[in-house]
């Protein structure tokens, strides 16, 4: 009997924090103003590469801010062109499932007076790649700010740091279900330093509950011993969404740039700007620790929306911090609910992208 009454109130106590997270989450997209900007009388051409949570942001703040966009796939995108004449084609990323002739093909639709513009959201980890197709665009943009200075060397005109954002669809508050509650998650690929974090706490995080969500985990040198914590695979957007906003603390460490690393950076450029989990993350109203890129106070507080690791001691210390003080995590939570709404979405985004192509 007392064993049911212990759960019994274990299960109310976890379903009224949920219900009071949750409910503030709610309470803080009340506060969020519109993003106010202006529709455009514009014809967008856009071409995805795949990327499922940033070509669906993409693709809907292009909705709403311009008179038509029409959706074109990397072989289909000359035709449809042709077909449209639109007044600008954007292409993301221009990378890995794009056809070996996408420069001559970048070059028709330029040939037709279109103007064209490229967002690059893998940089700098694939800059032996991009340089060379760099120069088929008349606008570029990047996720990168350590990477403005390269296009330029290499002659591009227009240059410009766009950053990475959240698509508040896709990434927003939803309530919690038992089975994606955990202490610590993380989702990602098992880059080397990723790997080498998790080694070194393995034993800290033995008695608590983890997720680790991703492809190459594997390559743990413990692989079997943290098995338990670990789902092998991709993980859908949606179901990501779930976790975050289930979990007490949602890590987030960044990839290595270093060529080699699973990279093609030969030049060794470091990596400056923030990945797009960082935003996904806090849109979701989940608490996040993240390791520190040097453009993260550009865009978020430490200590006030985020909360920031720069070694595996520290991080020991602030998960243990954090799973006691469940208030001061639900707060710095909704703080970077806001903060994402009011100034990290794809509307935004999107909005300064039209404004810098077709300023010309």
């Amino acid at each position: 009997m007392k064993d049911e009454e212990n759960h019994t109130g274990d299960a109310y106590s976890a379903g009224y924090g949920e219900g009071y997270r949750y409910g503030g989450c709610q309470a803080v997209l009340q506060r969020v103003s519109p993003a106010g900007w202006p529709r455009m009388n514009l014809r967008v051409l856009y071409v995805p590469q795949g990327f499922e949570a940033i070509d669906e942001g993409v693709k809907e703040a292009l909705t709403e801010l311009t008179d038509q966009c029409i959706v074109a796939s990397p072989e289909t995108m000359v035709q449809e062109a042709e077909r449209y004449r639109p007044d600008l084609v954007l292409v993301m990323n221009s990378l890995h499932v794009f056809p070996a002739d996408h420069p001559q093909q970048m070059e028709r639709i330029r040939s037709m007076g279109i103007r064209t513009a490229v967002w690059f959201v893998d940089d700098p980890y694939f800059t032996d790649d991009t340089v060379a197709l760099a120069r088929s665009y008349d606008v570029i943009f990047t996720h990168e700010i350590e990477c403005v200075s390269l296009y330029r060397s290499i002659g591009c005109a227009e240059v410009h740091h766009l950053p990475l954002a959240a698509n508040p669809r896709l990434f927003r508050p939803v309530p919690a279900k038992p089975e994606h509650r955990y202490d610590v998650c993380f989702v990602g690929n098992a880059f080397w330093n990723r790997v080498d974090l998790f080694e070194r706490l393995s034993s800290f995080l033995q008695n608590r509950r983890v997720l680790i969500a991703g492809w190459h985990w594997e390559r743990m040198p413990h692989f079997q011993e943290l098995s338990p914590w670990i789902r092998q695979g991709w993980l859908p957007p949606e179901e990501t969404v779930s976790y975050y906003n289930a979990a007490k603390i949602v890590l987030n460490i960044h990839r290595p740039t270093e060529a080699g690393q699973d990279n093609r950076n030969g030049r060794n450029l470091s990596g400056g700007s923030i990945n797009p989990r960082t935003y996904e993350i806090a849109g979701c109203g989940a608490f996040q620790i993240t390791d520190v890129r040097d453009e993260l106070t550009s865009y978020y507080r430490p200590g006030y929306d985020i909360e920031t690791f720069h070694n595996a001691e520290e991080l020991e210390s602030k998960i243990s911090y954090y799973l006691e003080h469940e208030d001061e995590r639900r707060l710095m939570a909704w703080r970077s609910l806001w903060t994402t709404r009011h100034a990290h979405t794809y509307t935004n985004r999107i909005g300064r992208l039209l404004e810098a192509a077709m300023r010309n």
